[in-house]
């Protein structure tokens, strides 16, 4: 039954939850959007970064959101290594396309079975003294629980944001995938630079996943369901568009949101994509990408 409070409720839950998929998305707005490379692992680096958490705050009682920032660097190394042996075995040959593709899927499964064989299918969670909690203003009702991987969001795009777009290295990883050749002419390797970048979209998983397990809890292959969201906030946004990104993000959790409230769970992503669908008949460059 519609009500204004319902309908409240139901906008600030999808803001918050979109801040979180813009944490998701963040990477594949870098690897995928300015750099042209398909990534379809990047959501199993995050249920590695959320299962890292589990282990450290298990174990140690970190914060699950310090964990994700520790980890980080460590995922930066991986992510460097991993476009290295990408580099050599795909795009040097030019095979980058199909079989670049195979190679991130083959990714994925073997951190899904890897993931699966050490802590089996059982869903893992973490504690934290803000999980749970609630904030209300009014009607209105702000769960720490997705409050806090939302603010967590926020400023890391703002930092992602500032980064690309006020450093050399920043406007580099924007012209690397525009330009090659003006590149080189500036001094700079692409190759180094493509490392560079995908490393740092490695590292935003670490912090995703983190945040993904102060939401609720994870199991290794819960991955799967935001691989088609992530790259459609990446394609709504507009393609290596780090503001659009987080907008599209917003979007995207509204609507899911509001689907999921008035017409049921089920609902929500259909509707969800159907609106993707839509902006990009009418703007098919996404909503703040070049024309």
């Amino acid at each position: 039954m519609f009500s204004a409070d319902l309908l409240a409720n139901a906008v600030v839950a999808g803001v918050l939850l979109g801040g979180f998929y813009a944490a998701v998305a963040i990477g594949l707005a870098i690897v995928f959007g300015q750099l042209d490379i398909v990534n379809i692992a990047h959501p199993a680096f995050v249920i590695v970064g959320a299962f890292t958490a589990y282990i450290l705050n298990s174990r140690f009682g970190f914060d699950p959101v310090l964990v994700g920032l520790l980890a980080a660097p460590v995922f930066f190394i991986a992510g460097v290594l991993l476009y290295r042996i990408y580099f050599i075995a795909f795009e040097r040959t030019g095979q980058e396309s199909l079989s670049g593709l195979a190679f991130f899927f083959g990714v994925m499964f073997i951190i899904e079975v890897s993931l699966i064989m050490a802590y089996g299918v059982d869903y893992r969670l973490v504690q934290a003294d803000y999980i749970g909690r609630v904030w209300s203003i009014g009607f209105v009702d702000f769960p720490l629980r997705m409050l806090v991987p939302f603010s967590v969001s926020a400023l890391l795009t703002a930092g992602i944001y500032l980064y690309l777009s006020r450093t050399f290295l920043g406007s580099a990883i924007q012209a690397v995938a525009q330009d090659r050749l003006a590149l080189q002419l500036m001094g700079a390797d692409p190759v180094r630079i493509k490392q560079w970048a995908f490393g740092l979209g490695i590292a935003t998983a670490a912090i995703a996943g983190s945040l993904l397990i102060i939401i609720g809890p994870v199991e290794p292959s819960v991955g799967r369901q935001y691989i088609g969201r992530a790259f459609a906030i990446v394609v709504l946004g507009g393609m290596g568009s780090i503001p659009g990104m987080f907008i599209a993000a917003l979007i995207l959790g509204i609507v899911e949101s509001m689907v999921s409230t008035f017409a049921g769970p089920s609902w929500s992503p259909a509707v969800a994509f159907g609106v993707l669908a839509l902006t990009l008949a009418l703007r098919p460059a996404g909503l703040f990408g070049r024309t």
